[in-house]
């Protein structure tokens, strides 16, 4: 969870001024959290109140968080669909491939205790909103990827079940070369894999952001997405959890806390 909201607050100053290089500071007075913290944090917060419940339950609640959310941070960043998604009376999934399915569930992959779970928390959290096969596929292949490095897979077998079971190309992608040739794609099966090569490329936490600001394009999202399966693998130095606590207001704050406490 952490790690997908230090990636949201790294990456917030460069989504449309794009910086090609890793020799940043990493945190500035214009960083800030947007989209993709609340509803990592609205995730989190359906799945230790309902994960063991129902799939109605979970999806109800879901929905129920997310919608909180949009309501109290009005100003946070959204896209425009979702934007309209999360004003309606009653919302309805909109066949959206978009990758902010995948930045909102890192706490799948943290949460289950099965590959089965996984992807079945993961299709439930993604389809109130983002049904596409695209979409369903980008937001279970982030959630595997955190489930397989909490649970002790080394890079190598992470790479080789995104190739074999989501993205083949991952294989041959690379910040280094990314860098050069990448554009702003915001659709899952543009960012994603992408953002797992990012992963795949580093050394610890930080290099991993620092690989996903480098490569362009949807920067907070694709910082998002690799941090959220950086701190599983890696770990996430504790002074970079007090500075994001920084960008968050004290509800916030209090919300994660009480979600990692929760998810223990």
């Amino acid at each position: 969870m952490w790690g997908a909201i230090l990636g949201d607050i790294v990456g917030s100053r460069f989504e449309h001024v794009n910086y090609r290089k890793k020799d940043f500071p990493l945190f500035s007075s214009v960083s800030r959290f947007t989209d993709d913290t609340l509803m990592t944090l609205a995730v989190a917060k359906a799945l230790c109140r309902c994960g063991r419940g129902t799939d109605e339950e979970l999806r109800d609640e879901t929905i129920r968080c997310m919608r909180i959310m949009g309501a109290k941070y009005p100003f946070a960043g959204w896209g425009q669909r979702f934007a309209i998604w999360l004003r309606s009376e009653n919302p309805q999934p909109y066949f959206s491939y978009g990758n902010g399915a995948a930045m909102r569930v890192s706490s799948v992959g943290e949460y289950a205790r099965s590959e089965e779970e996984v992807k079945r928390l993961s299709r439930i959290v993604t389809d109130v909103s983002h049904n596409h096969p695209e979409g369903l596929k980008g937001a279970e292949c982030t959630a595997m990827c955190v489930y397989l490095a909490k649970n002790g897979a080394d890079k190598g077998d992470i790479c080789r079940r995104v190739a074999a079971e989501y993205y083949p190309e991952v294989v041959n992608l690379s910040p280094a070369e990314l860098l050069k040739t990448y554009t702003f794609d915001a659709s899952c099966q543009g960012s994603v894999p992408q953002a797992i090569a990012c992963f795949l490329n580093a050394d610890s936490f930080e290099d991993t952001l620092r690989n996903a600001i480098s490569i362009g394009g949807d920067s907070d999202t694709i910082a998002a997405i690799a941090g959220g399966i950086a701190e599983a693998y890696f770990g996430i130095p504790e002074y970079m959890i007090e500075m994001a606590k920084r960008y968050l207001d004290d509800d916030l704050v209090l919300l994660a806390e009480n979600i990692e406490r929760d998810m223990r």
